[in-house]
Protein backbone atom coordinates (compact mmCIF):
# COMPACT_ATOMS: atom_id res chain seq x y z
CA UNK A 1 0.00 0.00 0.00
CA UNK A 2 1.26 3.62 -1.17
CA UNK A 3 -1.24 5.94 0.42
CA UNK A 4 0.39 9.02 1.57
CA UNK A 5 4.56 7.58 1.19
CA UNK A 6 5.59 10.04 -0.18
CA UNK A 7 4.67 12.27 2.76
CA UNK A 8 5.91 9.64 5.36
CA UNK A 9 8.89 9.77 3.35
CA UNK A 10 9.71 13.07 3.94
CA UNK A 11 8.85 13.19 7.92
CA UNK A 12 11.56 10.61 7.61
CA UNK A 13 13.70 13.19 5.25
CA UNK A 14 12.62 15.51 8.03
CA UNK A 15 13.42 13.55 10.81
CA UNK A 16 16.60 11.97 9.90
CA UNK A 17 18.53 15.24 9.60
CA UNK A 18 18.22 15.20 13.17
CA UNK A 19 20.61 12.30 13.63
CA UNK A 20 24.17 12.41 13.48
CA UNK A 21 25.54 10.01 10.54
CA UNK A 22 27.60 8.24 13.09
CA UNK A 23 25.01 7.65 15.53
CA UNK A 24 23.06 6.38 12.40
CA UNK A 25 25.91 4.28 11.01
CA UNK A 26 26.44 2.42 14.49
CA UNK A 27 22.50 2.26 15.19
CA UNK A 28 20.77 0.94 12.04
CA UNK A 29 18.81 -1.50 14.43
CA UNK A 30 17.50 1.57 16.17
CA UNK A 31 16.95 4.00 13.24
CA UNK A 32 12.87 2.94 12.68
CA UNK A 33 12.06 2.77 16.06
CA UNK A 34 13.67 6.15 16.82
CA UNK A 35 11.85 8.07 13.87
CA UNK A 36 8.48 6.02 14.14
CA UNK A 37 7.64 4.86 17.33
CA UNK A 38 9.00 7.06 20.37
CA UNK A 39 6.41 9.81 19.28
CA UNK A 40 3.23 10.08 17.18
CA UNK A 41 2.61 11.03 13.91
CA UNK A 42 -0.85 12.28 13.83
CA UNK A 43 -1.99 13.88 17.33
CA UNK A 44 -6.44 14.09 17.20
CA UNK A 45 -9.16 12.29 16.40
CA UNK A 46 -10.39 14.83 14.18
CA UNK A 47 -7.06 14.78 12.27
CA UNK A 48 -6.44 11.46 12.54
CA UNK A 49 -10.13 10.83 10.59
CA UNK A 50 -9.31 13.54 7.98
CA UNK A 51 -5.84 12.23 7.16
CA UNK A 52 -7.44 8.73 6.48
CA UNK A 53 -10.01 10.17 4.19
CA UNK A 54 -11.65 7.58 2.12
CA UNK A 55 -8.88 4.95 2.71
CA UNK A 56 -9.44 4.03 6.39
CA UNK A 57 -10.78 0.49 5.70
CA UNK A 58 -8.23 0.07 3.43
CA UNK A 59 -5.47 0.97 5.74
CA UNK A 60 -7.29 -1.07 8.49
CA UNK A 61 -7.46 -4.15 6.21
CA UNK A 62 -3.19 -3.80 5.30
CA UNK A 63 -2.56 -3.19 9.19
CA UNK A 64 -4.75 -6.40 10.30
CA UNK A 65 -2.72 -8.77 7.56
CA UNK A 66 0.42 -6.74 8.74
CA UNK A 67 -0.41 -7.84 12.34
CA UNK A 68 -2.08 -11.33 12.11
CA UNK A 69 1.02 -12.33 9.30
CA UNK A 70 3.81 -11.01 12.01
CA UNK A 71 1.72 -12.03 15.56
CA UNK A 72 -1.07 -13.93 14.62
CA UNK A 73 -3.25 -11.34 16.24
CA UNK A 74 -4.15 -8.09 15.95
CA UNK A 75 -3.75 -5.20 18.23
CA UNK A 76 -4.25 -1.99 16.52
CA UNK A 77 -7.32 -0.28 18.38
CA UNK A 78 -9.36 0.13 15.31
CA UNK A 79 -11.83 2.18 16.93
CA UNK A 80 -9.39 4.66 17.23
CA UNK A 81 -8.28 6.60 14.28
CA UNK A 82 -4.84 7.95 16.13
CA UNK A 83 -4.15 4.27 16.64
CA UNK A 84 -4.70 3.57 12.95
CA UNK A 85 -2.87 6.35 11.39
CA UNK A 86 -0.19 5.83 13.53
CA UNK A 87 0.08 2.02 13.03
CA UNK A 88 -0.12 2.25 9.21
CA UNK A 89 2.71 5.20 9.43
CA UNK A 90 4.94 3.04 11.68
CA UNK A 91 4.51 -0.01 9.04
CA UNK A 92 5.17 2.01 6.30
CA UNK A 93 8.07 3.44 8.18
CA UNK A 94 9.84 0.29 7.87
CA UNK A 95 9.99 0.14 4.32
CA UNK A 96 11.10 3.42 3.92
CA UNK A 97 13.92 2.86 7.04
CA UNK A 98 15.29 -0.23 5.19
CA UNK A 99 15.48 1.11 1.83
CA UNK A 100 17.49 4.18 3.57
CA UNK A 101 19.90 1.25 5.18
CA UNK A 102 20.12 -0.25 2.17
CA UNK A 103 21.37 2.79 0.32
CA UNK A 104 23.87 3.51 3.10
CA UNK A 105 25.28 0.11 2.48
CA UNK A 106 25.63 0.07 -1.22
CA UNK A 107 27.36 3.92 -0.60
Amino acid sequence: MNYKKQEIQEYFNDSINEYDKKWILTNTDDLHHEIFNTDYYIIGTYKATQWLGDQAFNIIDFIKDYEESLFGEVFTDFSSPEAIVNMYVYIIGEEIVWDYINQLEVA
